[in-house]
C-alpha cells in the first residue's frame, strides 16, 4: 500500500497548482490532503472523509477543490487563488479502516506562493 504524491512546486499569489496523489495496492474511501508550513502543526486541507463527501479547511474553502478519479485511483487538489500563507509541505493521508484515522502517509511535496 502506498500513497504517491506530487505536483506542487513554485507559484505565484493569486495563481493555481495543482497536487496529484495516486494509491496503490487499495482504494481509500478516505483521503485527502494535510499541510505542515514551518514551525507550524500539520493540518487538515482537504479531504473526501469516509461518507465520501469532501472537507475543506476554513482558510482553503472557495479557492481549493478536492476531486479523484475512481479509474485511476487518485485524488486531486486544485488550488487557486494561491496565498503566501499556503506555502507549506503537502502531504497526502489516507484511512486504512473505518477505524484508523489517517495512517497511510505518502511523501510530501513542496508548495511555496511567492508574493
Amino acid at each position: 500500500v502506498q500513497l504517491q504524491a506530487c505536483g506542487g512546486g513554485l507559484g505565484q499569489a493569486g495563481g493555481s497548482l495543482r497536487l496529484s496523489c495516486a494509491a496503490s495496492g487499495a482504494f481509500f474511501k478516505a483521503m485527502g490532503w494535510f499541510r505542515q508550513a514551518p514551525g507550524k502543526q500539520r493540518e487538515l486541507v482537504a479531504v473526501f472523509t469516509l461518507s465520501g463527501s469532501p472537507n475543506y479547511a476554513d482558510s482553503v474553502k472557495d479557492r481549493f477543490t478536492i476531486s479523484r478519479d475512481r479509474a485511476k485511483n487518485t485524488v486531486y487538489l486544485q488550488m487557486n487563488s494561491l496565498k503566501p500563507e499556503d506555502t507549506a509541505v503537502y502531504f497526502c493521508a489516507a484511512q486504512s479502516s473505518p477505524f484508523s484515522g489517517y495512517d497511510i502517509w505518502g511523501q510530501g511535496t513542496q508548495v511555496t506562493v511567492s508574493s
